[in-house]
């Protein structure tokens, strides 16, 4: 009764009869039903110029839409699963705005994804693929597949393609095939792969794990591989730092691994040198 008050819905007078006319509705009201989505954005009156990060209002005004920020996210596949790690800085270019935002997101208990690019795009729109995964969870009585719900965001994203949106995250998960890993961006592109990393310091991370990685790896390497990377990361790029988080992502769910500083991984890997 909320939903027909707030959809503005006529009554229907066979409410709660077992009848096959109640599970018919109106088509005016069946079209009502499907227009009204909340995750619509109202960007239909703006228009995207030919310069890179500006958009028109309806009136001309020219918004800027340049983001600076920087992050670094990683997630690999080996032998045990899915190794997932990142950083916790926010940066607006040279102004650090947190130091313990959790770029790991956990949509359910199967997945799992990153966050790079605008934290609010990010977020709001992981938490709408959440909503999305769980419905499919109540409409087919089985879990979304990993490549399902990549593909169901990079469908969304990409009905916004060009309308300001940054974005740039893995979504790594465990389905019927095993361990599944995706990288989806704002405009739409995704891509299945065994390594990744994303964000300003993804090239730094890349470095370490392209020398350390074997897909033959116990536990405890790949975790310390992928804390070691976001760590060197963290000492070059200066947007990002902060808490190091390591997930692991396995048959039975996700599971927090550790969370360390920086700064006392920056001592600890230096003691080891002077041994």
């Amino acid at each position: 009764m909320a939903l027909q008050s707030l959809l503005k819905l006529p009554t229907n007078p066979s409410f709660g009869m077992v009848d096959d006319s109640c599970a018919v509705l109106d088509e005016t009201m069946r079209n009502q039903v499907l227009e009204w989505d909340q995750t619509r954005i109202p960007v239909s009156n703006m228009t995207v110029s030919g310069d890179e990060g500006v958009m028109y209002d309806e009136s001309g005004r020219a918004i800027r839409l340049t983001f600076d920020k920087g992050t670094t996210t990683l997630a690999f596949k080996y032998q045990g699963g899915i190794c997932v790690c990142a950083d916790s800085r926010a940066t607006g270019g040279q102004y650090i705005g947190s130091q313990s935002v959790k770029k790991i997101i956990e949509i359910n208990q199967y997945l799992l994804g990153t966050m790079a690019g605008g934290a609010a795009d990010c977020v709001y729109w992981e938490r709408v693929l959440a909503e999305r995964c769980r419905v499919y969870e109540l409409r087919n009585r089985e879990r979304i597949s990993v490549a399902a719900a990549s593909k169901l965001l990079a469908n969304i994203l990409y009905n916004y393609k060009g309308m300001g949106l940054s974005l740039g995250v893995m979504i790594c998960g465990w389905d019927k095939k095993g361990p599944g890993l995706y990288y989806v961006d704002s405009d739409g592109n995704r891509t299945p792969g065994n390594i990744f990393s994303v964000g300003s310091g993804s090239t730094y991370a890349y470095g370490v794990l392209d020398g350390g990685y074997d897909f033959n790896m116990s536990d405890e390497e790949a975790f310390d591989l992928g804390r070691r990377s976001i760590y060197h990361a963290t000492h070059r790029d200066a947007f990002s730092g902060g808490i190091v988080r390591v997930y692991s992502m396995k048959a039975d769910g996700w599971h927090k691994i550790s969370e360390d500083d920086c700064k006392d991984l920056h001592y600890r890997y230096q003691d080891e040198k002077m041994l």
